[in-house]
């Protein structure tokens, strides 16, 4: 059998000499041609050598071709040389989505990710803020896919952006799948946090409850990886090879229906069924409960938000051409010449139609610290009804002035006199009435008995027995100190009942501070029996420390109560 070179099936086409072809009316050199492997494609129109490639036709033909290889004038077969087609024009639409979901995104991430409540260990404020964290994921990686996109149609033989839009379009669906897993795992949460935002301790935070809640997440996230390294890490240069038909058969196809698309695209779909567990388990425990399997069906339907109706089914739809691609290669969106209706109604529709509707929802939806307040304060309107307990008006603060957050405490002290006729007519009686009993307490400074004498005044007057006692001077205290009031007011109190013990207790104290030195030593008193004319009579009391033994006998030794 003989053996042949394929280039020789492809011959340069017959110029002036044996030497010489001529290629789109350019004559060039074939020794040449040959002696650096270029071969001619007329089908395609192109002069490739396997390490370039250069068009043939008219107007990016060569103008001439040098011993070296190299040419005058020449153009990559991987240039963008073709206007865009539907599939670009189609694609800039999805851009101009993109771009604007990505600006309401971030608006709805500054309206429900900022805090008017302290954050607590078992609600985390990032929790709230991942589905919208995901959702620009999603806008940049559909941003950057949709873009190369359009070379996809311009470039005249397929090469990178074919590759770089695929790989970013797998991202995108991971995205959206993390989107739609965020938003229902978040409102599970939410549903908990308003459960037990009136008893904390209502629901345990080790049951099994808790402990599915903790591992659910890691699950889905397991599969989600999983349908990442399956895909991702790969060789994409065979995507490229589609510059014929017969190349796009042999090499490409094989590459984009392989065993790892379809084993990702099953990955996908468990993540998606632990999204409907995660949904199921929410409205089980934070909803009310029915009994019957028609009854949980129809309370599973009922309680679903309006949102998960939408974007569940949007992301099913996802998952199920992600399937289809790596089965069906002619709808795939790593088909260059593929159906462009099956790639963006499959492929970028679900995408943007859930980035939409999270957007909406979020529009419509109160920050969820500020919704938590507003519930807070209508348990406590409701608390205080059942108690019977009436609150001011909201304009009662306004009139009385009691709006100041920088009051300090003499000012409301000093407000709150006036509002009872305090003021400088309030002193002058306090002047007035110290003035009035430090006279009385003069004229009667000399009273023998403790306590006034009692008199009877006029039936006309008073039915009430007036006391006479002479009352100290009154000297308000005016410091800051409790304990030092309330001991002036004793002090106070003491000098009414007993006006002479006061006084004769403030001259013993002068005169103890007066004296100068320590005090005298006790008269020596010799032990023993005092004498007979030292002894009190009967009618008084003794101060005798004796007994009945004998002076000479021994002392007694009290051992106990019973021995005196």
């Amino acid at each position: 059998m003989p053996i042949f070179d394929a280039r020789d099936l492809l011959s340069f086409p017959g110029g002036d000499n044996s030497t010489d072809t001529i290629i789109g009316g350019i004559h060039f050199n074939a020794t040449a041609l040959d002696h650096w492997n270029f071969t001619y494609y007329p089908s395609n129109g192109t002069l490739s050598n396997s390490s370039r490639c250069l068009l043939t036709f008219d107007p990016y033909t060569p103008k001439f071709v040098f011993a070296n290889g190299s040419f005058i004038n020449s153009t990559s077969c991987y240039s963008p040389i073709k206007s865009i087609g539907v599939r670009g024009g189609v694609g800039m639409g999805f851009t101009v989505a993109f771009g604007l979901c990505l600006l309401a995104v971030l608006m709805n991430l500054r309206k429900h990710g900022r805090m008017f409540l302290p954050a607590s260990r078992r609600f985390w404020p990032i929790g709230r803020r991942w589905q919208w964290y995901w959702a620009i994921f999603v806008c940049a990686m559909g941003l950057i896919s949709l873009i190369t996109n359009v070379d996809v149609d311009r470039y005249y033989l397929p090469e990178i952006p074919i590759v770089l839009h695929s790989f970013f379009w797998y991202l995108v669906e991971i995205g959206t799948m993390a989107i739609v897993w965020e938003a229902v795992r978040h409102w599970g949460s939410w549903m908990e946090r308003q459960y037990i935002d009136p008893d904390p301790f209502i629901l345990g935070q080790d049951d099994k409850r808790a402990m599915f809640e903790f591992w659910l997440p890691l699950f889905f996230y397991f599969w989600l990886w999983l349908n990442f390294f399956l895909i991702v890490p790969r060789s994409w240069g065979p995507i490229e090879l589609q510059r014929s038909a017969e190349q796009t058969a042999a090499r490409a196809v094989p590459s984009a229906t392989d065993a790892r698309f379809k084993a990702a695209a099953f990955c996908l779909f468990i993540c998606w069924l632990t999204i409907l567990v995660s949904l199921r388990h929410s409205i089980k425990h934070y909803r009310e409960r029915n009994r019957g399997v028609i009854n949980r069906a129809v309370g599973l339907i009922r309680y679903t938000p309006v949102r998960f109706m939408l974007i569940v089914p949007l992301s099913l739809a996802m998952v199920a051409y992600q399937a289809l691609c790596s089965w069906q290669f002619q709808y795939s969106v790593l088909n260059v010449k593929g159906n462009n209706a099956a790639i963006f109604a499959g492929g970028f529709a679900p995408s943007v139609l859930i980035i939409i509707v999270q957007i909406i929802s979020g529009w419509l939806t109160p920050n969820e610290d500020r919704e938590l307040i507003r519930q807070r304060r209508l348990r406590g309107i409701e608390q205080d009804r059942d108690l019977g307990i009436v609150h001011k008006p909201a304009w009662w603060r306004r009139v009385n002035g009691e709006n100041n957050g920088n009051e300090s405490m003499r000012d409301r002290i000093a407000r709150n006199v006036r509002e009872i006729g305090g003021g400088r007519a309030t002193a002058r009686n306090i002047d007035r009435m110290a003035d009035t009993r430090a006279r009385e307490s003069e004229a009667n400074g000399g009273a023998p008995i403790e306590m006034g004498a009692m008199r009877r005044l006029d039936s006309n007057a008073s039915s009430v027995p007036a006391y006479d006692a002479a009352r100290p001077p009154l000297n308000p205290y005016s410091g800051r100190s409790d304990r030092r009031r309330s001991e002036r007011t004793m002090e106070v109190a003491a000098g009414l009942l007993f006006p002479n013990a006061a006084t004769n207790a403030s001259a013993d104290r002068r005169a103890y501070l007066m004296g100068e030195g320590p005090a005298p030593p006790p008269p020596y008193v010799d032990r023993g029996r005092p004498p007979t004319a030292e002894r009190p009579s009967t009618t008084e009391r003794s101060n005798s420390t004796g007994t009945t033994n004998s002076v000479s006998g021994p002392p007694q030794q009290v051992r106990s109560m019973l021995d005196i």
